[in-house]
C-alpha cells in the first residue's frame, strides 16, 4: 500500500508520510531492547510507505539513532526517500544519566555533529529542540540551530513540547516547520492556545504517544506492564493505581465504538488524531511489526463528522486521570 502525505509548515515545508514511526521504544523505556526487531520494523514500515522516522539522541541513550542509522543504511529504500527526524537538548552521559535539559548554542552544534555520526548520514531531515531550556534564551538555541540549516547539515527545524510564546519567538528567529508534542485522545490540553498559534504560523504539529503510550490499544493492563517498562513507575501517574482504573474505563468505551466500525482501538483513536487537520503527522510507536501494520492500517479509517464528535465525547477531557508526567517542569509552558 501506499500511504497519503501530508505537508508540515508552510514557511518551510516539509512533506512527509502521513503516519510517522516513532522509534524510541525499540532502544529503551519500553521492556527489553529490540535491535534487530527494530531495524525489521522499520524496513516493513519503509515498504508499506511509512517514510518519516523519529528519534533522538538521549533514546538509547545514543543507541536508538545507531539503530536507525543501520536500519537506513540495510534498506532497499535510498536515503532520499526517508524524512530523518532526530533531537537534541535532553542531554545524557553513555551510562544513562540524565545531565539535565541543554539548549546552548556550543551544545547545539556538537549534538547535530554527534547524531550524524550515529546515525551515518550527512544531513538531518527535521531537527527538533527536545526540551525548552530555560536558562537559555530560545533565540540563541535556535540561532545555532539555523546556522546547522546554512552548513547544510540540518534541513528544517522542529521544537518539541515548547509554550505558544516560545514558538512564536523562535519562529522569528527562522521558520519552525513542525511542533512535537503529546497529543491523543487523552491528552487535548494543546487545543486551547497552543494549536491555533500553530495554525497562525503555518507551523505543522507531530503529535508523540498519540495512542496514550499504548493505552488506547485496549492492549494495556496493570499486568501486562512489563519489567523495565517505564509507564510502572510514578513517573507516570495515568498508568498507577485507580488512576489507570478510572482511564481503562474510558478505553472501554473506545473500544466498543471501534468495534461498531470493524476497527481495532488503536486505530480509531489513531484515525480521530489524524482527523484533526492535514497538518497533523502522529508518530506512533512500536518495535514489532505487526503493530505497525494495524497503525498504518488507520489511515484508511474514514471518520465521519457524528462519529468523531461521538469518539470525543466517550473520552471527555476531564475525565482522563493523572498527569501525563509525575514530573511536569520541564515542560515549557
Amino acid at each position: 500500500m501506499s500511504l497519503p502525505r501530508r505537508t508540515l509548515g508552510t514557511a518551510a515545508p516539509l512533506t512527509v508520510s502521513a503516519l510517522g514511526l516513532g522509534c524510541m521504544g525499540m532502544s529503551e523505556f519500553y521492556g527489553t531492547p529490540d535491535e534487530q526487531g527494530g531495524i525489521d520494523t522499520i524496513h516493513r514500515a519503509l515498504d508499506l510507505g511509512v517514510t518519516f522516522l523519529d528519534t533522538a539522541d538521549m533514546y538509547g541513550p545514543f543507541t536508538n539513532e545507531q539503530l536507525v542509522g543501520k536500519a537506513i543504511a540495510a534498506s532497499s529504500h535510498s536515503r532520499d526517500d526517508v524524512q530523518l527526524a532526530t533531537k537534541f537538548g535532553n542531554e545524557r552521559l553513555p551510562d544513562g544519566t540524565r545531565v539535565g535539559v541543554n539548549g546552548r548554542p556550543e551544545y547545539v552544534r556538537a549534538a547535530c555533529d554527534a547524531s550524524l555520526a550515529r546515525l551515518g548520514v550527512d544531513h538531518i531531515d527535521l531537527y527538533y529542540q527536545h526540551r525548552v531550556d530555560k536558562t537559555v534564551p530560545i533565540e540563541e538555541t535556535v540561532g545555532a540551530m539555523k546556522e546547522l540549516v546554512e552548513a547544510g547539515k540540518v534541513r528544517f527545524l522542529g521544537l518539541s513540547e515548547a509554550s505558544a510564546e516560545t514558538v512564536r519567538r523562535a519562529h522569528a528567529v527562522h521558520p519552525i516547520t513542525a511542533l512535537q508534542t503529546e497529543y491523543s485522545l487523552f491528552t487535548r490540553d494543546l487545543e486551547d492556545e497552543l494549536l491555533p498559534v500553530l495554525r497562525e504560523l503555518g507551523i505543522g504539529l507531530v503529535p508523540y504517544s498519540p495512542l496514550g503510550r499504548g493505552i488506547l490499544t485496549g492492549a494495556v493492563t496493570a499486568e501486562t506492564l512489563a519489567q523495565g517498562d517505564s509507564r510502572s513507575t510514578a513517573y507516570f501517574p495515568r498508568f498507577q493505581g485507580e488512576n489507570l482504573d478510572a482511564n481503562l474505563a474510558l478505553v472501554a468505551r473506545v473500544r466498543e465504538l471501534a468495534a461498531s466500525k470493524g476497527a481495532t482501538a488503536g486505530q480509531l483513536a489513531l484515525a480521530w488524531v489524524l482527523a484533526q487537520g492535514d497538518d497533523v503527522v502522529p508518530i506512533p510507536g512500536t518495535k514489532r511489526v505487526r503493530y505497525l501494520e494495524e497503525n498504518v492500517a488507520a489511515a484508511d479509517v474514514t471518520l465521519t463528522a457524528e462519529e468523531l464528535e461521538e469518539l470525543t465525547a466517550a473520552v471527555p477531557r476531564e475525565a482522563v486521570a493523572g498527569e501525563r508526567y509525575g514530573d511536569m517542569s520541564t515542560i515549557d509552558g
